[in-house]
């Protein structure tokens, strides 16, 4: 099976979780856009939706799903979305589309986070993939020099303004064996938006495609 394929197949999986007469939280990026293809197929049977960007959003309501806004909602039943990488404790680096602020928010709200992923995302250490920062535009400078005080290369995203209307640093070079701590630590930098780490607030449960199927953990 191609990486799309394999995609496709944990985005139409996903939808044994969703339950009729619910509103479900949506993510951002290809593997989301599975799912959201798959959510089509049964959006009669839902509320609607919230979604973590506004090319979601779009793709939603091009279908006639129902988008409502994060502030109505009082939570989620479930957030379903991808990962650019997620370890064996279901922590993730999310962002490389991003949406990782707005994606975090629906994550907190949700009872229960789905992370939908092909076998390549798979990892033991996170930081293979450069980790995504959301940064308020002044602060880009200085928020770079204290990143790399922490042992990371940052990067300008160039050309890329978040939803928010604000600018991505990414880390490269940057193995993090303490998720937890370090997403904290990047946190209380000073015009830090959020970073992509999602250790606090990881999955629930992984559906990773596979070569073999869909494999479930939890």
């Amino acid at each position: 099976m191609t990486q799309d394929e394999l995609k496709k197949a944990v985005g139409f999986a996903a939808l044994k979780f969703v339950k009729p007469n619910t509103i479900v939280g949506v993510g951002t990026g290809s593997t989301a856009a599975h799912f959201i293809d798959a959510l089509a197929t049964i959006k009669h049977t839902i509320i609607g939706t919230v979604s973590s960007s506004e090319a979601s959003t779009q793709k939603l309501k091009d279908y006639g799903i129902p988008v409502f806004d994060c502030n109505s909602v009082d939570s989620l039943d479930i957030y379903v979305d991808g990962a650019d990488e997620i370890n064996h404790q279901m922590q993730m680096i999310k962002g490389g589309g991003a949406a990782l602020t707005r994606e975090k928010i629906i994550a907190a709200i949700s009872k229960q986070f789905i992370c939908i992923a092909d076998e390549s995302k798979v990892v033991t250490t996170l930081g293979k993939f450069p980790l995504p920062i959301e940064v308020i535009p002044m602060a880009r400078s200085y928020v770079a020099r204290e990143l790399f005080k922490l042992g990371g290369k940052p990067i300008y995203r160039d050309g890329i303004v978040t939803d928010n209307g604000n600018v991505i640093l990414d880390i490269h070079d940057f193995m993090i064996p303490n998720a937890l701590e370090m997403e904290h630590k990047i946190n209380n930098i000073p015009g830090v938006v959020t970073v992509g780490l999602f250790a606090n607030r990881g999955a629930n449960v992984a559906l990773i495609g596979t070569a073999n199927g869909v494999k479930e953990i939890k």
